[in-house]
């Protein structure tokens, strides 16, 4: 049985990021063990691609996307609702 729950934070360094990053800071607990993965590294962003992460900050939880990052990101049909690809 594991001893810690491995938080890693995927992040492009953006103060939308940072708030996140101190926030689980702020409400981690002793077995918590936070890793903050920085999106610029081809590793880490192909990392991020496997997990299904396709917006930042995103957090995984033990190997797993948290709900609150999945299924986010532009989808084709939002983009063209928006008007892109739609001549004026």
């Amino acid at each position: 049985m594991p001893t810690s729950r491995k938080i890693e934070v995927f992040s492009a360094g953006c103060a939308v990021c940072e708030d996140l990053i101190a926030l689980i800071n702020k409400i981690a607990c002793p077995s918590c063990e936070l890793e903050i993965l920085d999106m610029h590294k081809a590793a880490v962003s192909s990392r991020a691609r496997q997990l299904g992460i396709r917006s930042v900050p995103a957090v995984v939880v033990d190997g797993k996307l948290a709900d609150c990052c999945a299924g986010r990101g532009p989808e084709e049909h939002q983009l063209r609702a928006a008007g892109i690809g739609v001549p004026l």
